[in-house]
């Protein structure tokens, strides 16, 4: 009851003195307001390059520079890896061609044929999968030169010299689906790493049973001289690379784009929080100081409080109260602030960005952060007055009566 009786008397003295307690919300909105802008903009300008780097598949792709020797087993233990996402045997490139047609289209297309398989980064992760041997995607080049689209028939055909003679066999393909733009700019197809092998096979002269092409036997031992390897994460991607070059491959990655990166949200992230650290202790001294003297102008007050049976307890409330007041109405007014100078920032730059891209965003849990610190530190400011209050006699009152 007591402790009722202090909160609804700290509230309306809190409305009574309105001057003063809107220049309290005012200092706190004018600390917390640009940092919430501050925040916004670092969020969104680094966040937003962060997604571009793990959005992009490209940027998590380990590339070798040179051919190797790579076994099946070699490929079955990096599968195995929980940084790796998806792997691949990848044939000699000069192989790795088809020539397509379609009945749509009187052009021939060269198409290079992409070893593939489900989870492939390059395609979309609903999507069609080009598994078998008489399936392929089409990139998006090559689909609109045969003049084709998903459940299509095209016709491919491969040439070899075989025994002094010029060999050619054909292969009817079912197209399972047309991949986007920008996974493959130039002419080709992605499919089954079974089938790119049955074309290499067929060009070296082997024998590919389960197509019908004749030739000679195969080998009994397999080996690659290259892979299609994604890590699972962009943060993956270093420590792919060392063990990699551990093991002797020499790769190409985009580590470098994403250390920058990395270094730069580091870098503005020391930047932001030193700035932040430094504006909530100068607030906290602020408001404990204003309160400290609020408190001694209000010693009567107080003192009658403790005269008429309010406990130490109670009389602490007093001024938390107001500070909780303090830190809730400031937040508020420095989220309204944030938003009008956001909504101008994104205004200002919505030509030269993305659809859907800003430049100054926030998300609902640095919102919440936001008011936990400002309430927290108001509350510890509070904490100050609060102990002065405590120290009040209550004969100070009878001394002012």
């Amino acid at each position: 009851m007591r402790l009722t009786k202090v909160l609804r008397l700290a509230t309306r003295d809190y409305g009574h003195e309105w001057q003063m307690s809107g220049c309290f919300v005012l200092a706190l909105a004018a600390v917390l307001g640009p940092m919430l802008v501050l925040f916004g903009l670092k969020f969104g300008i680094v966040g937003g390059m962060i997604e571009q780097l793990v959005e992009n598949p490209e940027n998590r792709e380990v590339r070798p520079v040179s051919s190797g020797h790579f076994s099946l087993d070699w490929f079955g233990n990096m599968a195995r890896r929980s940084d790796v996402a998806f792997i691949v045997p990848r044939t000699r490139s000069i192989a790795a061609t088809i020539e397509l047609s379609s009945e749509q289209s009187p052009r021939f297309v060269t198409a290079e044929m992409i070893p593939s398989g489900r989870g492939d980064p390059l395609l979309p992760a609903d999507g069609a999968v080009a598994d078998g041997l008489d399936k392929l995607i089409l990139s998006a080049s090559a689909a609109e030169r045969l003049k084709v689209q998903a459940g299509d028939r095209v016709s491919g055909s491969i040439t070899r010299r075989y025994k002094g003679q010029k060999e050619r066999v054909h292969i009817e393909l079912t197209v399972a689906a047309v991949a986007p733009a920008a996974a493959f700019a130039r002419e080709g197809a992605f499919a089954d790493a079974r089938l790119v092998e049955a074309l290499e096979e067929y060009r070296d002269g082997r024998a590919v049973p389960e197509l019908g092409w004749g030739g000679d036997p195969a080998a009994t031992e397999r080996s690659y001289p290259g892979f299609r390897l994604y890590a699972r994460s962009i943060y993956d991607v270093h420590n792919l690379k060392d063990d990699l070059t551990g093991q002797g491959i020499d790769v190409r990655t985009k580590a470098a784009d994403i250390e920058l990166v990395m270094r730069m949200d580091r870098n503005l992230s020391a930047i932001y929080w030193a700035i932040a650290i430094i504006g909530l202790i100068g607030f906290s001294l602020s408001l404990g100081a204003s309160l400290w003297a609020n408190v001694d102008r209000k010693r009567k007050e107080l003192s009658v409080l403790r005269l008429v049976g309010f406990r130490t307890g109670d009389i602490v409330w007093f001024p938390v109260t107001q500070a909780l007041y303090t830190g809730v109405l400031g937040w508020l007014l420095a989220v309204g602030i944030y938003f009008a100078a956001a909504q101008a920032i994104n205004g200002m730059l919505a030509d030269q960005l993305a659809s859907g891209q800003q430049v100054c965003v926030l998300l609902r849990e640095h919102y919440a952060l936001a008011l936990a610190v400002t309430v927290g530190a108001a509350v510890l400011a509070a904490a100050l007055a609060g102990w002065r209050s405590a120290r009040i006699e209550p004969s100070e009152g009878l001394r002012e009566i």
